[in-house]
Parts: C-alpha cells; structure tokens; sequence
C-alpha cells in the first residue's frame, strides 16, 4: 500500500501551517500556501515539494488560477481531487473579488468601467460581449454577458441588449469586451457595433455611455477616442 506523505511528515520548520498559526497568513510564500491546501503529498515527494512544482510549473498564482483540471494533472503528483479542490478555491476567490465589485458600485470613468471588469475579462480565450446596465447615479443594477466570439454588427443584435436594459430599468449601459490578444486597439467591427448600439439607445432612450475594450491590464475606451 502507498503511504502519501502528510504534513506531519515534513520537518518541523518547513510546516507551513504553524508559521501561519504562528506569524500569520500574509508571511507564508505562494509554496507555503498550497501546500496547505493540498494537505499530502505522494510515496516520493512532500508536500511542499509537491506545491513548489505547481510554483515551477507555473510560474505565479494567476497563471496557476487559469489553468484547467487537466493542465493541472500534469503535474505529478497532482490527481483529479487535488485540481478540483484547486479550481474551487480560485473560484472562490473570484466570487469574492466580484461581491466586492457588486454593492451598487458607481462608474464616473472609464477607469471605473474598465477596473470593474477587468480580472474577469483580460484573461478570457474567448471574446466575450458584456453590458453593465445603469441606474441615473450611474450605479451598477445589472451585468450580462451578451455574446461570446468574435464580434461583428450582424451577430450583437441591439434587440438583446435593450431587452436587458428595459428588463432592470436601466438609464444607461456601459459596453465591454475583451481582445483575447491582450492589445485592446479597436477594431472596425467594435466601431461599428458600437455606433449601431449608440444610436438605437438614443431612440429608446437609453444612454450607451462608453464601450471599453479590455486587453491584458489594458483597456481603450471608444468614447475617449471619439469613436462613437
């Protein structure tokens, strides 16, 4: 029978759940950390050396964040109970980052816009077309992803969209998404998705204040460029 190697089998100074008992979480390394999270380790290797080939593999926690089951599988010693509870607890943490976003947060800019999106939206492999749906203080009532894939005035219809803003008795929506490339420069296709939006909103009355594309860490807002 295999025996894992558990935390109590690590050197007393290398256990990394009493320094954090001891000094606090915000002293323990990223190793430090998941190794807590994975509790054990295999036949060959402990759990730290186990978290700190996650750390390797890599690289840094968002890319860690973003990985999927079957990438963190590759990792040896890393089985499918172990990247599951992995993937529960970033998404934990993504739903707390996004509760934080969520108590009636008011948009003055397009800095505002673009922060209020922006971990969700830089990292996604997909476009994605998003609406933030208003009320006059310009606080949050609403968000919805509209589309995902490429976009083009074809596809975005303005008819789902408005539907969403009658739905939530929206004043105004703010437009968003994201360039999987990470360069955020507009393409004609944003352009004229967003004059088509723009001008159906003035007909029903319903504001479209900016579209923001999202790249990685970056952002353009089309109605800072004047582009609608």
């Amino acid at each position: 029978m295999v025996k894992n190697i558990m935390m109590k089998d690590v050197p007393n100074g290398d256990r990394p759940r009493e320094r954090l008992i001891r000094e606090g979480a915000p002293v323990l390394s990223n190793q430090e950390l998941l190794a807590i999270l994975l509790q054990s380790g295999t036949r060959n290797q402990s759990v730290m050396q186990l978290a700190g080939r996650l750390v390797s593999q890599f690289n840094d926690l968002e890319q860690l964040r973003e990985a999927s089951i079957e990438e963190l599988k590759q990792v040896k010693g890393i089985g499918a109970a172990k990247a599951v509870l992995l993937l529960a607890v970033f998404e934990i943490g993504r739903r707390m980052s996004r509760k934080a976003h969520d108590a009636r947060y008011a948009i003055r800019s397009p800095e505002d816009g673009a922060d209020y999106v922006m971990e969700e939206m830089r990292t996604l492999k997909q476009e994605h077309f998003v609406a933030l749906f208003l009320n006059t203080k310009n606080q949050v009532l609403h968000k919805c992803t509209i589309f995902v894939g490429s976009l083009n005035a074809s596809i975005v219809h303005p008819r789902e969209v408005f539907k969403e803003a009658v739905r939530h008795s929206a004043a105004s929506i703010i437009c968003f998404h994201n360039h999987p490339s990470g360069d955020p420069t507009p393409s004609k296709e944003d352009i004229d998705v967003t004059r088509r939006l723009a001008s159906c909103g003035k007909m029903l009355g319903v504001d479209v204040l900016d579209h923001i594309v999202i790249g990685d860490r970056r952002f353009v807002s089309l109605k800072q460029k004047g582009l609608m």
